[in-house]
Formats: C-alpha cells, sequence, structure tokens
C-alpha cells in the first residue's frame, strides 16, 4: 500500500487472513498501523479488484471490455511494445510507475532497461527524490533524524507524520514527551502544531527563502558551530556573503512570515543542541526543489548537526542488495549513448538524473519533441491524475498507439488502456521493502490469493519471456529475492525467520572516514554543481504564477492554492475502501472564514477553485486556520462509483487540472509548480 515497510500481523484462520494488526517488535512502527494499514483487508477482498487480465473491445475511454486469459494479455502487450520497437525504434517506448511501493518497481525498471527504452519515468521529481540526491552532492548520503536520544529540537518542515509516517510520529510524539521543542513550518494546521514552540505558516512555495533568511541570522549573529565549519565544511566564506543578500525584512515579505519570527526561529534551532531538521514533500514541487533540500542540508552542517547524538545520522548501509543496484535494475545493459536519447536529455538536468519527466513524456507524445512517444506500459500509477496539467496527459494518453495498465483496481488512466492486467496487492506476493526513510529491509510474505492477480514481478517475467529477455527473469521469485540478500550470508527462506534487518547509527563517522564529496568535507558551496552550469549555493527563485512573479494574472485569480496529504488516502489510492471514504467522502478545499464570508461562501458549500488550465469542484471547509489569501485543496480525487464511461469522473476534482506542464521548472530535478499558485474561489452554480 505504501513504501513505508510498516510491520503487520495476519491472523489466519484456515489459511484464510481475517485480522491485522500492528507488530509491537517492528523498529518502524512499533505496533502502531495508520487507518490504510487497519484497511489492508478490504483492499485485499475488495469486490471491485481486478481479477481477471481485460482487453479493450470499445473505443478508448468507452468502458467496453472482455475478459482474456493470462497469454492472450502477455502476447498482446509484449506484440505491441515489440512492434513499436521495430518500427519507430525503442526510444518510442516509455514505461511509468507511481508512489514508490517496494523492489517491484527495480523489476520494472530491469525490464526497461533490458528491453532498451531510455524512458523510465515515476514522480521522482516532486517526491524525495530531489532531497535524496541534495543531500548526496551536499555530504555524500541522505541523514536520518536520530529521535532515540532525543533532540532537543526539532522543525518539521513541509511534513505531517501523522498523515504519512505513522511509525515515525509516534517517534517524534515521544520524543515531544521527552523534551524536545518542535518547530512547525507549514502553511496548514496538522496534528502536531499544537504541540510546537513555534509555527511558521509561510506563503506555499516560499521554503528557500525563509531557510535563506534563517542561515542569514544563524551566520551573521554568529550562532554557527565554528569549529566545525573550519575543519569539515567547504565554502564557508561564500555562503557568508550570499546569504547577505536574504535579510529577515526582506524575507518577511516574500514568506509572509514576520522577520522576528524568522529571527526567532533561527536562533531557538540554532542554540538547542542537538536538533533535527525533518523535511517532506512539501518542499519537493517547485523551481527550488531541489535547493529547498540543499538549504536544509547546509542548516544542519553550519550548526554541526550532522552524526551529533540527537541530530541527523548516516546509517551503517545493510549488507544486501540496495534499491536500484545495478544488479537488479541492469543498469548496465543500456549503453550511455542509448540512455542520452531519453526524451528528457534536452532538459539539461543534473547529469545524475537519467528519468525521463512527465511532462517532457507528454511533449514527445503531443508533439514529437524530440520524436514520439507511441506505447506506454504503467505500472502501479495513475498519471490522468498525478501528472501536472491532466488536460494535456489525458490528450496525450488519447493519442497513444498503444497502452498498457497493471494495477489492482480499474483507474481513469486505465480506463484509457488497451490492456490491463490485475496486479497482486501486498498480502498475495513475497517480497523484500528497503524504504528510503529508514535503514532497514523487511520481509513481505504472501497470505493470499485474488482471482488470477499476479504479482509485477510475475507479468514482467511473463513478458520478458515474450520478447527473448526470458534469461534475466528467474521461474521463481525467491531466486530474486536470494540474490537481494545473498550478501548478507542467507536466502529469502532464512530471511522469513529473522523478518527485519536494521543497518546501525554512525555517529560522527566523519572523523573517520570524512565525507563522500570531492573535497571530503561538506559543501556549502558546490563546485561540482557550478561546473555543471547550476547554482553552487541555493539562490530563491520565484514561482511562476504568484502574486510576486505574475501581478497581473494576480488580478484575475488573487488567491492562491496549495494542497497536502490525508492519512486515509495514499495519493489517488483506496478511495473504494469503505472505512477510508467514510473518513473522508468528499473533496474539500480549506477557506479561511474572512475569505468565505467575503465570497458568500458558508461551510460545506460546492465551490469551484479555477487557474488559468480550469476548474475543479469542491465542498467549502472553513478553516480559521488558514492564511485568508491561501486555500487548501485536497489532491488525487476521482470517484471509483461513478463507473468508467465518464472515467470515474477524473476531471471534476482533479487538482492537477489547475498546475502546469510548462516550463520554467526546477532546473536540477525537472519538478513543476504543484504549489503556490494564483487561484480564484467561487460558489458554484
Amino acid at each position: 500500500m505504501c513504501q513505508m515497510a510498516c510491520g503487520m500481523l495476519i491472523h489466519l484462520e484456515d489459511g484464510t487472513p481475517v485480522k491485522v494488526e500492528g507488530d509491537p517488535d517492528h523498529p518502524v512502527n512499533r505496533g502502531v498501523l495508520c487507518v490504510k494499514g487497519e484497511a489492508a483487508l478490504q483492499l485485499l477482498y475488495h469486490p471491485d479488484r481486478l481479477k481477471h487480465p481485460l482487453k479493450r473491445v470499445g473505443t478508448r475511454g468507452e468502458g467496453k471490455w472482455k475478459e482474456v486469459t493470462w497469454d492472450e494479455a502477455l502476447d498482446t502487450v509484449a506484440a505491441e511494445l515489440t512492434r513499436v520497437k521495430n518500427e519507430y525504434g525503442v526510444e518510442a517506448t516509455a514505461f511509468v510507475r507511481g508512489a514508490a511501493k517496494g523492489m517491484q518497481e527495480d523489476y520494472m525498471t530491469r525490464f526497461a532497461n533490458l528491453f532498451g527504452s531510455p524512458n523510465i519515468s515515476s514522480m521522482a521529481h516532486v517526491c524525495f527524490v530531489p532531497r535524496s540526491h541534495a543531500s548526496t552532492i551536499t555530504y555524500g548520503y541522505f541523514a536520518r533524524p536520530d529521535y532515540e536520544y532525543p533532540p532537543s529540537c526539532l522543525i518539521l518542515w513541509g511534513i505531517s507524520p501523522f498523515d504519512s509516517r505513522i511509525g515515525e510520529y509516534r517517534q517524534i510524539s515521544e520524543a515531544i514527551d521527552r523534551g524536545t521543542k518542535l518547530i512547525v513550518i507549514d502553511p496548514r494546521k496538522h496534528k502536531l502544531t499544537d504541540r510546537a514552540e513555534m509555527w511558521l505558516r509561510l506563503r506555499p512555495g516560499s521554503d528557500l527563502a525563509l531557510a535563506l533568511g534563517m542561515m542569514n541570522v544563524i551566520v551573521n549573529e554568529e550562532l554557527y558551530n565554528k569549529d566545525f565549519v573550519d575543519k569539515w565544511t567547504v565554502g564557508f566564506n561564500e555562503l557568508k556573503s550570499h546569504v547577505q543578500s536574504y535579510p529577515p525584512e526582506k524575507i518577511a515579505d516574500i514568506t509572509w512570515v514576520p522577520a522576528e519570527s524568522i529571527r526567532a526561529a533561527a536562533r531557538f534551532y540554532a542554540t538547542k543542541k542537538p536538533a533535527c531538521i525533518q523535511c517532506g514533500n512539501g518542499l519537493d514541487q517547485g523551481i527550488n526543489s531541489f535547493q529547498n533540500a540543499r538549504a536544509s542540508d547546509i542548516l544542519r552542517a553550519i550548526t554541526a548537526n550532522l552524526g551529533a547524538p540527537g541530530g541527523e545520522l548516516k546509517w551503517s548501509p545493510l549488507t544486501i542488495l540496495a534499491r536500484h543496484a545495478p544488479q537488479i535494475s541492469m543498469v548496465d545493459k543500456i549503453s550511455p549513448e542509448q540512455r542520452n536519447k531519453r526524451v528528457s536529455a534536452k532538459d539539461n538536468l543534473l547529469p545524475i538524473v537519467f528519468y525521463a519527466l512527465p511532462q517532457t513524456i507528454g511533449r514527445a507524445i503531443l508533439h514529437g519533441d524530440p520524436y514520439p512517444i507511441r506505447a506506454i506500459y504503467v505500472q502501479g500509477g495513475n498519471p490522468l491524475l498525478t501528472f501536472s496539467n491532466s488536460q494535456e496527459v489525458y490528450k496525450a494518453l488519447n493519442k497513444l498507439e498503444f497502452l498498457a495498465v497493471a494495477d489492482l483496481f480499474m483507474t481513469p488512466t486505465a480506463a484509457l488502456a488497451d490492456v490491463v492486467l490485475p496486479v497482486a496487492s501486498f498480502l498475495e506476493c513475497d517480497g523484500i521493502l528497503a524504504p528510503p526513510y529508514y535503514q532497514i529491509a523487511s520481509i513481505q510474505q504472501k497470505v493470499a490469493q485474488v482471482g488470477e492477480s499476479r504479482s509485477d514481478y510475475d507479468i514482467l517475467k511473463g513478458l520478458a519471456k515474450r520478447v527473448g529477455l526470458g534469461e534475466y527473469f528467474w521461474d521463481d521469485i525467491t531466486q530474486i529475492l536470494n540474490a537481494i540478500v545473498a550478501p548478507a550470508g542467507i536466502n529469502f527462506e532464512e530471511f522469513r525467520k529473522i523478518a527485519v534487518m536494521v543497518g546501525p547509527k554512525l555517529y560522527r563517522h566523519y572523523e573517520k572516514e570524512g565525507f563522500k564529496t570531492p573535497s571530503g568535507k561538506v559543501e556549502l558551496y558546490s563546485s561540482r554543481l557550478k561546473e555543471w552550469g547550476f547554482d553552487p549555493l541555493p539562490a530563491y527563485y520565484e514561482n511562476p504564477e504568484t502574486p510576486y512573479s505574475a501581478p497581473e494574472i494576480a488580478k484575475e485569480y488573487p488567491m492562491i492554492f496549495t494542497s497536502w496529504k490525508r492519512q486515509c488516502y495514499r495519493h489517488t489510492d483506496d478511495r473504494q475502501l469503505a472505512t477510508l471514504r467514510g473518513l473522508h467522502p468528499e473533496p474539500t478545499v480549506h477557506i479561511h472564514p474572512d475569505t468565505a464570508k467575503s465570497l458568500a461562501i458558508t461551510d460545506g458549500d460546492w465551490v469551484y477553485v479555477e487557474t488559468q488550465r480550469g476548474k475543479i469542484r469542491l465542498r467549502a471547509a472553513i478553516d480559521p486556520y488558514m492564511d485568508s489569501r491561501v486555500v487548501g485543496v485536497d489532491y488525487g480525487w476521482w470517484f471509483p462509483e461513478r463507473g468508467s464511461t465518464d472515467l470515474y469522473g477524473w476531471a471534476e476534482s482533479n487538482i492537477n487540472i489547475l498546475t502546469n506542464d510548462k516550463p520554467p521548472f526546477n532546473r536540477e530535478m525537472g519538478s513543476p509548480v504543484m504549489r503556490g499558485i494564483c487561484c480564484k474561489v467561487y460558489k458554484a452554480d
């Protein structure tokens, strides 16, 4: 259901799952489950689960299907991919996955690399990967908080752990109980805001300006750790000169956070040792995504919280094959020349970025730029809802010569496919989970079977045999799982009994090994970025379509919107599940009471939120904690109950009707702007 790898105990009666509960011994969640995890059996047994392969018999999107055998379905997919490869070149194919869920994504990457397609796409550019790449360039690894110590100060920046990381929410709550002081930086109030010493309610999309303003205070008031900066960083003098352009008074105008609040937060963070900054998805979307993360990395470094007990740590790597290891991904089977044919090569992203951007795939399909893409295989994704500018995505998907979708349910994207393949849930296949936020590997074990559903591995194995790549896919998934754990000296059957591996914390690792950067130090000023043509220090750029970058647009669209996760849903998933839908049955938009009054909107009214690209319809939720200039819009909404002939109401409340797929994007990662955009709100008919 997600990539967090929370431990779950499955109770069986006569071999059938009848109850789930959190595993109290699991290090991620220690017995607690979110509402999605608690609804796992509803997911498993839901009557609308896809149980047989389907082949389209009507026009695309008409909703007419026939059940076919797995052989016919896989023969069709393999034949169409091969036809496009032979007629137009393999780069005319693309492989797309949705939000991270586990090793199955690596199996798709394996197939795509072996098949020869350079166009592998996902939501990486707007979720976690900007933070991961920024940390790697700055100090060589992705740092993780040491909650158990506990920290004296914790900043939650653009994240609500209760809604997206329930185990971490519990750890944070326990740390607060033991004395950790909390700063929340977020445009909205969430579960932990009430426990915070400070809540900085910044303008959506202005995070980097705030971080630079905090650096200005820390540097100018000499609150940084001089010993660590002198010994373990490079570029401090350049940083000191750079942040003079970001005084708190200037930043207050940009962020809507008072200058004294900026100073207070900077002083609090810099003087309460040890301290952590836990950033979330809120920083990943916009033209500053990569440099948002770089700024938080620099704050960690100049305050000497890297490697400190209660700070942010490097953890020892696990003794198994890592996610994206070449032995799994087969990245070495596609030549650099072929990889450079990907549609995003001309976007000039960081040279360590090799994915194909969703918006560039759309451009290739619709305009043949740099060449036409004609066939796409989607695994566990719903691009019609999740890619920016959904109206353009709809046109692109309809223009494809062939579309195959592998999923648990019929979705708006699947409803446009030529072939739909029923995928097994996490309770129906063996696997290994290695979540990006925790240095662990955890067991996943098959306990059920629904219909003819197959694991993603088995589906890709079947396709591989049909396109002449069968030698690279073992007959039994256990064999590839054996290969993954083999470096630990065990096999998968033995791992079933071990259940979890945890990498130990490495305190002040740099004293023995330095930092894994060209200089061996934390690179505040990055010469590599400079050589590659990117900003060596984080510099704030205003997103397009804001009151500051586009005042003429703001006259017609005087408000701005943001969005956030809700615990009961994961992106576009789970709206079929009765328990979860009951918790939040309709799409909503949060509006300040004064704003609502000025627009003659009352709580529960249907309203439109509109940008230059279109409008969507949502229920008004009057929220006194919102800034009066900002509205908070639900994302990921469609209506499974409406049926496929209407594509499940895909456009009615879909936030990506409002977003843009045109540049400017984030220069390093290609992240589009998905929050902080000018909009208007008015009562619906």
